[in-house]
């Protein structure tokens, strides 16, 4: 039980806790551009603007006339409200040895439901683009493709069902891009991946056989690297028409971690070794760009995510003979689609708005605390100035709004049922900034 909390929730922080903070469904990061940002990211595999093409579309940077380099971060603001919450656990009186049989009731977890779970996070990134000649360009990328913290209160009412989730992923891309003629172009990049979680659950006193004592605490800390792909192609049959369309591969990951618990949560299983087999979904992302004048240009944008990989979590113990965790997540593929535009108001200052709708993978019979999101709308503004040839600075702001949610989980441990229930609505704050400096 101890693991079935840590690697559960390892496996939730790696595959989706991190929805409530990331700007794309189930738990992608779309923070590799604050130029992109801007316009909501719909040019993002067609519009050529910095070295974050690396990212966007590994076709375009032969597109760039002079080696780049574009870093920066957007900082995410999240806020949650949680409302109408419930809570109630009871006990297998056969198995504490109480005569008769069924559930004893215990009543509700006392709690609190503060909400705001998700600290402020910069989400850094770092590209140089360097073309070789007319058609051969190559290129590096340092960026985060998944991520997330979420930290509710020590007494959320709903901390057996995840306290504490912390993921870092960091992506290393080297890059290739070669342009066959001024119409097609093509690149390729491969992705050195390493994952950390860290996750924390509470265990309240009154299943550990303390009525209005402390709870106990199961953590769990786990790592591991993979190599992954992505591929891109870029189109533009006339030269004020540009269609991109890039593929990133899947990303198979064995976390190896230990469990380890304290306060009493140690009688419900012992420290052990555990593991869990993760898949992230390969994505297709489309775009054109569209130069309607001198001034203006319009982008859309289409991405396709195969969270159908995503089925269960399921954590194995080296001491359990039965899976440690196994449960049901059930995702299902999804889209996002976005729309933006850029007006070049003089030649220095560049003014960008875009609107990104993006579905969720998750469904109501299955979404948990860790995973407390819906579908999203995300607006956004920017603008780009360049003071010289050589430097532009980037900045955009996005408003993300999800459509309110509910939780109900159940949940066995030991000899304990438990049940939480709650509405959530989230909203996040992104504020973005870039430096781009063309050798």
């Amino acid at each position: 039980m101890n693991n079935k909390f840590n690697k559960l929730t390892l496996a939730a922080a790696i595959t989706a806790a991190f929805a409530s903070q990331a700007h794309a469904g189930g738990y992608q990061i779309n923070e590799q551009s604050v130029s992109g940002q801007g316009y909501g990211h719909a040019g993002r595999s067609s519009n050529v603007h910095d070295a974050s093409i690396v990212y966007g579309n590994p076709a375009g940077m032969s597109f760039l006339d002079r080696a780049q380099v574009t870093a920066g971060g957007t900082y995410l603001n999240v806020n949650t409200d949680i409302s109408n919450t419930s809570s109630n656990s009871s006990i297998d009186g056969a198995a504490v040895g109480l005569p008769g049989a069924g559930p004893v009731p215990l009543g509700p977890i006392s709690g609190t439901n503060e909400g705001d779970m998700v600290p402020g996070t910069l989400i850094p990134f770092a590209f140089y683009a360097q073309p070789v000649n007319e058609r051969l360009a190559f290129g590096f990328g340092v960026y985060a493709p998944f991520g997330s913290k979420t930290d509710y209160e020590d007494t959320f009412e709903g901390r057996s069902f995840g306290n504490y989730t912390e993921l870092k992923v960091m992506s290393l891309q080297p890059t290739i891009s070669y342009r066959f003629n001024d119409q097609w172009s093509a690149g390729v990049g491969i992705t050195y991946n390493r994952v950390d979680g860290e996750l924390k659950t509470k265990i309240p006193g009154v299943l550990l056989g303390r009525p209005g004592g402390a709870d106990g605490e199961i953590g769990v800390k786990g790592d591991d690297e993979a190599i992954g792909y992505n591929i891109g192609v870029m189109f533009q049959p006339i030269p004020e028409t540009t269609l991109g369309l890039t593929y990133r591969s899947e990303v198979e990951y064995t976390l190896d971690g230990q469990s380890r618990a304290s306060g009493g949560a140690e009688a419900l299983i012992p420290d052990q070794d555990a593991s869990l087999e993760l898949t992230t979904p390969e994505t297709v992302n489309f775009s054109i760009t569209q130069q309607m004048t001198d001034r203006l240009k319009l982008m859309f944008g289409a991405s396709w995510a195969r969270w159908s990989r995503f089925e269960e979590i399921r954590v194995d113990g080296a001491i359990n003979p039965d899976p440690i965790t196994q449960e049901d997540q059930n995702y299902s593929n999804a889209w996002a689609y976005s729309v933006g535009g850029e007006y070049q108001l003089n030649p220095q200052l560049a003014l960008r708005a875009g609107v990104t709708l993006d579905n969720t993978p998750t469904n109501d019979s299955f979404r948990s605390v860790r995973i407390p999101s819906d579908d999203r709308r995300i607006f956004s503004i920017g603008a780009g100035w360049s003071p010289t040839d050589d430097i532009t600075l980037d900045f955009a702001y996005s408003y993300l709004t999800e459509r309110s949610t509910t939780i109900d989980r159940q949940r066995t441990l030991g000899p304990a049922q438990l049940e939480y229930a709650a509405d959530y609505k989230n909203e996040a704050h992104g504020f973005g900034a870039q430096l781009t400096y063309r050798f």
